[in-house]
């Protein structure tokens, strides 16, 4: 009994010394090390376990991001062209959304094109720029699928806003834009409608409606306008 006393005694007393001669820094004996140190793969990396030895893999053809459709439009002038006579603003020409496209206007197009539209913004009264035309330009005769294709691609000087603005910003700036080319022309101001009375998606492009059922998840107009980007003519 004596000698099991003893022996439980040495067991805590060598316990003991190895727990209190531990280093943090320096960890301890690792009876099974694959569940301490995982194999790091560095991305990118050429490793024989994976197919073709390439880390990083392809997304399957035709996949898309979630929330972001694709934009059927192309960037040549066929695309401008098929755009400037198709393409329609789907929000609403509500108060809100025209306040909202003049906000977002005065933050990414009045440098360039002046707060009225007439190609006399900050930049060009600077000589930094030049030949802004005006909103109603008769020669460009700009419509609202015109302004929308130059927002996601650019054009000339003009750089892509694809990467600032969502789909819905977008189309907001387009129906500011649309209203400064009617005041230029002298038009009767348009009046506004709805919120209800207008289709709720968002697609920027040709494709069937039905493409966000068939998404599931990306149906609700919160994910559709958390992607994409531009700006306009």
């Amino acid at each position: 009994m004596r000698s099991l006393f003893h022996k439980t005694i040495g067991f805590c007393l060598l316990g003991l010394a190895v727990v209190s001669c531990q280093d943090k820094d320096d960890p301890n004996y690792q009876y099974m090390p694959d569940m301490y140190e995982s194999v790091g793969y560095e991305t990118y990396g050429e490793y024989k376990v994976f197919e073709k030895g390439q880390e990083a893999k392809l997304p399957v053809e035709g996949s898309v991001a979630r929330g972001w459709l694709p934009y059927d439009y192309e960037n040549n002038p066929q695309g401008y062209a098929d755009a400037k006579a198709n393409l329609t603003n789907p929000l609403p020409y509500t108060q809100d959304n025209l306040a909202e496209g003049r906000a977002l206007y005065t933050i990414y197009c009045a440098v360039c094109h002046g707060d009225k539209g007439a190609g006399k913004g900050i930049l060009v009264e600077r000589e930094k720029i030049l030949g802004v035309p005006s909103y109603d330009d008769a020669g460009r005769a700009i419509t609202e699928g015109s302004v929308y294709h130059v927002m996601y691609y650019g054009i000339n000087n003009m750089g892509s806003y694809a990467a600032q603005t969502s789909i819905k910003e977008r189309w907001q700036i387009d129906h500011y834009v649309m209203s400064l080319k009617g005041q230029l022309e002298g038009k009767p101001e348009r009046e506004y409608v709805e919120e209800g009375d207008v289709q709720k998606n968002l697609l920027p492009s040709r494709a069937d409606a039905n493409l966000y059922e068939d998404a599931g998840d990306v149906n609700s107009e919160s994910s559709n306008e958390n992607n994409q980007t531009e700006s306009q003519e």
